[in-house]
């Protein structure tokens, strides 16, 4: 097999349709605007969604529901992930250098999925309950910090 033999599949590369040079194209003359009329003329741009003046579909349909401004994203670790990860004590930096964690968002929320077999302290924004009562019955800690600004 020789790389300059290789060619796209048949239709799959198009040439582009260029308009107004002369009859002879077959887009010639009106390049393809038809003639008069609102979308005809030179410089005409329409907005998105613009439907000739009916009123268009995104203002029709009803409105639901509501998006809350104040929610908070927080970054989830479950247990189960912890007890694989090497070392006993895991801050919010160890978590993000271990790759547990990308992007923090509104902090690090603890959940009490997975089991845990060794005693391990963690410090993160919040914890479920389940987290807690876990990470205790192990022999570990949970503290709790504050709130991401």
């Amino acid at each position: 097999m020789n790389l300059s033999s290789l060619r796209p599949p048949a239709g799959q590369k198009k040439e582009r349709k260029r308009v107004g040079r002369g009859m002879g194209s077959g887009h010639g003359k009106t390049s393809t605007r038809g003639s008069k009329g609102q979308h005809a003329g030179t410089g005409f741009s329409q907005k998105r969604g613009f439907e000739g003046g009916q009123m268009p579909l995104h203002r029709r349909l009803p409105k639901r529901g509501f998006t809350n401004i104040f929610k908070k994203q927080y970054a989830i670790v479950n247990l189960g992930r912890l007890d694989k990860l090497e070392g006993d004590t895991f801050t919010v930096d160890r978590l993000m250098e271990l790759g547990v964690v990308k992007k923090p968002g509104d902090g690090i929320k603890i959940l009490g999925s997975g089991q845990l077999t060794r005693p391990i302290t963690v410090e993160a924004h919040l914890f479920s309950k389940s987290a807690i009562e876990k990470i205790q019955r192990a022999g570990g800690a949970a503290k709790e910090i504050g709130a991401v600004s």
